[in-house]
């Protein structure tokens, strides 16, 4: 999770639900020069966890950056919006950011990410793990 979102919702590690609802709300926007919430898809499929965004009207060679550092990904955009008189929009313009710890297994070498239809897709492979179950002997004071 960035800074930014901390600080905007220090809650949403916790609660990512709460934070679409709040966004919603005119008096949780922090001001315009803050980075607004990128709404965001979690599965796990053929093997790969994925994530999927939603980034309509971005140009990903130029307006989309993709990290991962220590397990987590964060991914920002920025819209620009044209100056044109408008009698109405309610598109959002400026900065946009999420974070989302990516699970263990996931093998972060082989990490990719696509844009097609307004849709960020990234898929993390996931390594298989063998889980065992193990019984632990439990011992008294007398042992």
């Amino acid at each position: 999770m960035t800074a930014i979102e901390r600080k905007k919702f220090p809650f949403a590690g916790h609660h990512p639900d709460l934070v679409g609802l709040l966004e919603e709300f005119p008096f949780a926007l922090s001001p315009a020069t803050e980075a607004h919430f990128i709404r965001i898809e979690e599965t796990e499929e053929d093997g790969a966890y994925v994530v999927r965004a939603e980034l309509p009207g971005i140009d990903p060679d130029k307006d989309v950056e993709v990290t991962l550092e220590r397990g987590v990904l964060t991914i920002q955009a920025e819209r620009s919006e044209e100056r044109k008189d408008k009698q109405r929009s309610e598109f959002r313009y400026g900065a946009f950011t999420r974070a989302v710890t990516l699970p263990e297994g996931v093998q972060e070498e082989d990490v990719s990410a696509d844009y097609e239809n307004g849709i960020l897709t990234v898929r993390a492979p996931m390594r298989e793990t063998a889980t065992t179950t193990r019984r632990i002997r439990v011992g008294t004071k007398e042992d």
